[in-house]
């Protein structure tokens, strides 16, 4: 697996593994374990934050040196004999690896390497299994005969009912599970899987490019048995009715009453590039939009015309272009027995909102009101908490100001902090320092520098 964007997914190294025997897929699953360089079952950090699944435990050499140490310690147990319980194997992997790393969440030592090398079958009732053995001695024929013991080779052959069912019992080969899963639907999967034949799954395979004959001849190969005559109706009613209707992809269509101009046309070296293709003798379809197909023919000295969807011809009429329009110029009047010209507007317009704008304007006074940030008539004190305000949005004013004053001073404060996991803690903070929308300072629950976000501060108490 590998990360591909913003996710993880197989690799092509995937098919080769998946194309093996269960014995071989196994034991090469064992020895990936065991050259592991990570803890793959750690779900959560040092500071109980969630990890993204597959790729989120970091890198470390600690891990590698506590499986060692681990079937290092059950190899020094006597001959048939093992620990009450796994988690005894524990204080011996210390003993044996005492710098290896333990996880940081395990109730007791090495819980999670012990963990999982039972899942992985190394140990086994306290003891080191066959495989385990394998694995600390290096011996690969010995870890892959060890795997044929607990996996048996995969079956090649199905039953095939007359229910239109095919029947594995134990674990399918990958050619098979890849060939039914291409003709019918898979439904049950475990110690026998049951895949069922249907009209659409027959059409999805001859959709991918298998022909009728090379189906009814490849579940005759895996049949136990004689194929029914259900299924060999099924595919032959498939293939009768696959491929009566075509659907090509097309940007436009040229058709015309005479089909030796539609032949000229696509024959026509100068429109190569359209993609032109003849579905009918009156029938073209082309590759480029419209307005591309018309302007290269044009350019040929052909004289088309654009048709509308509902099969009229459109008519190409480029409107003139014209000014926008502008508001309307303020009439002069005489005022009656005065002889003075007055101007008023010809009917309200935007010019009027203009003026009312500016008197406000004019009146507003010379500076700005103090910020009234909560609606509680007190403005904010200094800067810091202007801007502490904007990013802990949890606080109210009041928690605002006291983590701003522990800020400004260098005082100690505790907060109740929500992780991005949705673990809440409370936390004793000293030597605060803000980077927006962070906030760094030593943590003394974890006695060590830690970068807290602003937002998930939900309370301040003095400390």
């Amino acid at each position: 697996m590998a990360p591909d964007g913003d996710r993880v997914a197989p690799t092509a190294a995937y098919d080769t593994w998946a194309a093996q025997e269960p014995a071989a897929r196994f034991a090469e699953l064992l020895h990936t374990w065991w050259n592991l360089q990570f803890t793959p079952s750690q779900a959560r950090d040092e500071d109980n934050k969630a990890l993204p699944a597959v790729a989120g435990a970091p890198p470390c050499g600690g891990c590698l040196q506590a499986r060692r140490g681990l079937l290092a310690a059950a190899a020094t147990l006597a001959e048939g004999q093992g620990v009450k319980a796994a988690t005894d194997l524990g204080p011996l992997v210390a003993w044996h690896r005492p710098l290896a790393h333990p996880s940081f969440h395990d109730e007791t030592p090495f819980a999670a390497a012990v963990r999982e090398a039972e899942l992985m079958g190394v140990i086994a009732r306290g003891a080191l299994s066959r495989l385990g053995a394998a694995l600390l001695t290096g011996d690969t024929e010995e870890l892959t005969a060890a795997c044929r013991l607990l996996l048996p080779e995969a079956t090649d052959t199905a039953r095939l009912g007359g229910d239109l069912t095919a029947v594995v019992t134990g674990t399918p080969s990958a050619r098979l599970a890849e060939f039914l899963d291409a003709t019918a639907h898979r439904e049950i999967s475990g110690a026998a899987s049951v895949w069922r034949f249907s009209a659409d799954s027959i059409r999805r395979a001859l959709d991918a490019g298998h022909a009728p004959d090379e189906i009814s001849v490849e579940l005759t190969t895996i049949a136990d048995g004689a194929l029914p005559q259900p299924l060999s109706y099924l595919i032959a009613d498939a293939a009768r009715r696959h491929g009566h209707v075509r659907v090509a992809p097309a940007a436009c269509v040229i058709h015309a009453d005479e089909p030796t101009l539609l032949a000229e046309l696509a024959a026509h070296r100068g429109l190569s590039a359209l993609g032109l293709r003849q579905l009918a003798p009156t029938v073209l379809v082309s590759d480029s939009p419209p307005d591309k197909t018309l302007a290269a023919l044009r350019d040929q000295g052909y004289a088309p015309v654009a048709e509308a969807p509902d099969g009229t011809v459109r008519i190409e009429k480029v409107p003139p272009r014209r000014a926008a329009a502008v508001p309307a110029p303020r009439k002069a009047a005489t005022k009656a027995g005065t002889g003075r010209s007055t101007y008023r507007a010809a009917e309200p317009s935007a010019a009027a909102d203009s003026y009312a704008v500016l008197a406000r304007l004019l009146t507003a006074p010379p500076t700005a009101p103090d910020p009234d940030p909560f609606g509680t008539g007190v403005p904010f004190g200094t800067d810091t908490e202007e801007i502490v305000a904007g990013y802990a949005k949890q606080l109210t004013y009041t928690d605002v100001r006291q983590l701003c004053h522990a800020i400004d001073t260098g005082m100690a404060i505790t907060v109740e902090y929500v992780a991005a996991s949705g673990s809440r803690t409370v936390r004793t903070l000293s030597r605060l320092a803000l980077d927006p929308p962070y906030l760094e300072a030593w943590c003394h629950l974890r006695d060590a520098e830690r970068v807290f976000t602003l937002s998930r501060v939900h309370g301040v108490m003095p400390a």
